[in-house]
């Protein structure tokens, strides 16, 4: 449990409250996914506006959950938004989607969502 994920803050903002905190789980897994396969086609189409869009919506949700990849969302976020066309962010976006992946993994283990 919480190997790629922290529910420290999100502890902290449910004031413990466990519905409080399975409802914002439940968001995660909701949301996350959606966007990433969002995000995925536009960095592989170099849509940069959508990539700006989809980093900057899921930057509140890795911080909250504590992915450890917040810089790298950013420098997604900033390749889409300055439009970066020589800038080669293959392996920060590998990171940002592996970090993505396995947290939605393990969030789905760890609360019992199918």
């Amino acid at each position: 449990m919480e190997q790629h994920y922290k529910l420290f803050r999100v502890r902290e903002l449910a004031d413990n409250d466990q519905d409080f905190i399975n409802a914002l789980a439940l968001t995660f897994l909701e949301e996350v996914p959606e966007d990433l396969d969002v995000l995925k086609k536009a960095v592989a189409e170099k849509d940069y506006y959508n990539t700006y869009q989809m980093a900057h919506k899921l930057k509140p949700t890795v911080d909250l959950f504590e992915l450890g990849i917040l810089d790298d969302v950013i420098v997604v976020q900033d390749w889409g938004k300055l439009k970066q066309e020589n800038v080669d962010i293959t392996p920060t976006f590998k990171k940002v989607v592996d970090a993505l992946e396995a947290a939605i993994l393990e969030i789905k283990s760890d609360f019992e969502i199918s």
